[in-house]
């Protein structure tokens, strides 16, 4: 519609609904979604970038580091999916130890909360993935194209060779690290020297080849392109961070008792005439996520504190005391005292440090052997030699990283039948290896009180790490009863 959008009206004298421009129907055009403005950073230093370097860097390394790293005859650390098992480093997990990982999600979970609780979204400001692919990708987008004025202007400038030239360098850069990010997730779940070498061959299968097209292209958008917008819109961190605030968390804040009135000044300015704040607009300029800190808090503010080194640099040049933007609590800034052990605090603790214990219990109590009992399905027992026998088939796992010799044991419960193994008492089992046993459990006839009864398989290694499973024992009594029936 030439008006914008059409609204719908309902007509008193005939009822059903006509369109009409929205200038007609007495309504101002609106618009659904908010227009996104591109945020062109100016490059900041600072005490709290330097701190960045010593938090952000060492995740980075560690994450493209670590597929390479071998332990033993192995990768480290390697989730591999079609034999699963998930390495990491001496520990092997199975499937059965899923259990493990849910515990390890809520812990990591809770220990968020308990870090926002007291110090705010440090983790989004300075360890955050989306935060640090981002700020790579700006500095290579610095490197490529300039200070911001001269981004900004590049970006204003028509279509000519400087700006395809440096436009197409920082592409192909951004490209090329989205594809070293792919590449080193996929090489999480498929063994990385292996993979680097069929990718440069052009020899690697299609699922693998998809994960990394799909990781590459998902790195290039989110860190590249979308930028704030996955911290703003995407990331539910942001939302439901409030629930976490009080004013006793530490927040990044503006000091407007001592930055108000803000404006600029000359020298014979009165110091009572207006507050240190000059109003530069330079806390602004670096911020990420493109808002003015000097408005209150924010969802969007990230705690990244590059409003605050910047304000610093600017209050050292023309002599006013650092601080104005600073990390505080709304407490500190009515003067009044900040409370950091506090009830919310004090459960968030308690309750993270159950479940570490807990989960440090789980973790080195789980059984590092396995068993699965299956009875013969062709038929209950048979009699043989005057003893009755019981067919099974035992699945035995090792879930080591070391060849065990494992010990086979079968008990029955009571003092009635006492249960013979007909089998081996012990396997020798790989790393790693499920191992299938078939074995044979004979009873005398006379000695069987009831029928069925439990008998209990148990297979432990050599520093007694034991797995148990119950099965039943089925003897002519059941036979007689299933007659009489």
């Amino acid at each position: 519609a030439a008006g914008g959008w059409l609204a719908a009206v309902k007509e008193p004298s005939h009822g059903p609904l006509i369109a009409t421009d929205a200038a007609t129907a007495g309504f101002a055009p609106a618009d659904l979604y908010q227009h996104r403005e591109k945020i062109f950073t100016r490059t900041i230093e600072g005490r709290f970038q330097r701190i960045r370097l010593f938090s952000g860097w060492p995740l980075l390394i560690g994450y493209l580091g670590l597929p390479w790293l071998n332990w033993g005859d192995r990768q480290a650390v390697l989730f591999d999916l079609p034999t699963r098992h998930f390495y990491i480093f001496g520990l092997t997990f199975w499937p059965q130890d899923f259990m493990l990982l849910a515990w390890l999600l809520i812990i990591a979970a809770f220990g968020l909360f308990t870090v926002t609780s007291v110090v705010g979204r440090i983790w989004c400001g300075y360890t955050c993935p989306q935060t640090v692919w981002t700020a790579i990708f700006m500095w290579v987008e610095q490197f490529t194209e300039g200070p911001r004025h001269a981004r900004i202007r590049l970006d204003q400038a028509p279509l000519n060779l400087e700006k395809v030239v440096r436009r197409g360098a920082k592409h192909t850069m951004w490209m090329g690290w989205a594809f070293l990010t792919g590449l080193t997730f996929v090489g999480y779940f498929t063994p990385v020297r292996a993979l680097t070498v069929d990718v440069f061959t052009l020899n690697v299968d299609a699922m693998s080849a998809a994960w990394i097209v799909f990781f590459t292209l998902a790195t290039y958008i989110n860190a590249g392109w979308m930028r704030e917008q996955v911290c703003i819109y995407m990331c539910p961190y942001a939302r439901f961070q409030s629930a976490m605030f009080d004013k006793d968390t530490l927040i990044v804040s503006y000091d407007p008792a001592r930055g108000e009135p803000r404006g600029a000044r000359k020298r014979s300015t009165r110091p009572e005439d207006l507050g240190d704040c000059i109003d530069c607009q330079l806390c602004v300029q670096v911020c990420p996520t493109g808002i003015d800190i000097r408005d209150g808090l924010q969802y969007q503010c990230i705690g990244c504190a590059h409003c605050i080194d910047a304000c610093d640099d600017v209050m050292q040049k023309v002599g006013y005391a650092p601080g104005l933007i600073r990390y505080t609590t709304h407490h500190q800034l009515e003067g009044q005292p900040t409370r950091v052990l506090r009830p919310r605090v004090i459960g968030y603790a308690i309750a993270l440090s159950a479940m570490c214990i807990a989960f440090s219990f789980a973790l080195f109590a789980r059984p590092l052997v396995g068993i699965n009992v299956i009875r013969d399905r062709g038929e209950l027992f048979h009699v043989n030699r005057d003893a009755v026998r019981n067919d099974y088939t035992l699945k035995i796992v090792n879930k080591t990283q070391q060849p065990q010799t494992l010990a086979l044991t079968v008990t029955a419960k009571g003092e009635g039948a006492q249960p013979r193994l007909e089998g081996p008492a012990t396997v020798d089992a790989a790393p790693g290896e499920v191992l299938t046993v078939p074995v044979t459990l004979a009873v005398a006839p006379h000695s069987i009180e009831e029928s069925p009864f439990d008998v209990r398989f148990e297979v432990c290694d050599a520093a007694r790490h034991c797995d148990a499973e119950k099965s039943d024992f089925f003897g002519p009594e059941a036979e007689e009863e299933e007659e009489e029936e």
